[in-house]
């Protein structure tokens, strides 16, 4: 579909099967629908979605809560993500969400309705151990340019700190001085590439390593 005016047709025909009497570029609204006794429903079309839309939508919200967005279907390899994230939003915002398809056959995704959030107590647990780990404050908020440090990374961060200082050490060993429990099992995973297994159960810091703790030294020196 090229032009917004090639959903209208479909959007149309499926809310008159629903018993609507439907008329487009009514006032400022794209198609408003109406059904004796009941709320009228304002459409909002795009080819795709964008704020403008959302923030079409949102302004129509104070004439009715039955209001609508409706887009062509995404296609690509970031369609389904793109789908589903605005699917949530059109969730949060208490808008309904309508698709068509390249094809004409038009989908609901969402009716409107209040948004009700269902609370995810295991992600709130992980948040809060987290922030309890991560020592100091080494990340400006929204700041990613130079790299998220978590609690993990502040643990490898030690343990490469004592090996450049005292060399090839046992895990066990690295473990008690530096405090990281899990100091064994970290450097064996050697998820960042900084530490070299010798010999069983003894580590070095590699040339990785080297580099990792000049690039992160504001980070694991500042929560000393």
């Amino acid at each position: 579909m090229e032009r917004e005016q090639d959903l209208y047709p479909p959007i149309k025909a499926l809310l008159e099967r629903q018993g609507y009497t439907v008329k487009g570029e009514v006032g400022a609204a794209d198609i408003v629908a109406v059904r004796e006794g009941e709320e009228p429903v304002i459409v909002e079309l795009k080819l795709r979605f964008s704020l403008a839309l959302f923030h079409q939508a949102i302004t129509r919200l104070k004439m009715t809560d039955q209001v609508y967005i409706a887009v062509c279907k995404p296609k690509g390899r970031t369609a389904r993500r793109a789908l589903k994230d605005n699917l949530a939003l059109c969730r949060r915002l208490g808008l309904g969400l309508i698709t068509v398809r390249a094809d004409g056959v038009v989908e609901v995704q969402c009716d409107p309705s209040p948004y009700a959030p269902r609370k995810n107590k295991a992600k709130a647990a992980r948040l809060l151990r987290e922030f309890d780990r991560l020592e100091g404050d080494p990340n400006a908020g929204g700041a990613t340019r130079h790299g998220i440090v978590t609690a993990y990374r502040q643990d490898a961060l030690k343990c490469a700190a004592h090996l450049a200082v005292c060399g090839a050490a046992k895990g066990s060993d690295v473990a008690k001085a530096t405090g990281v429990a899990t100091a064994t099992r970290l450097m064996r995973e050697n998820h960042y590439g900084w530490f070299g297994k010798i010999e069983k159960g003894v580590y070095v810091l590699t040339e990785a390593g080297q580099e990792g703790l000049k690039h992160w030294a504001y980070s694991w020196e500042s929560a000393d």
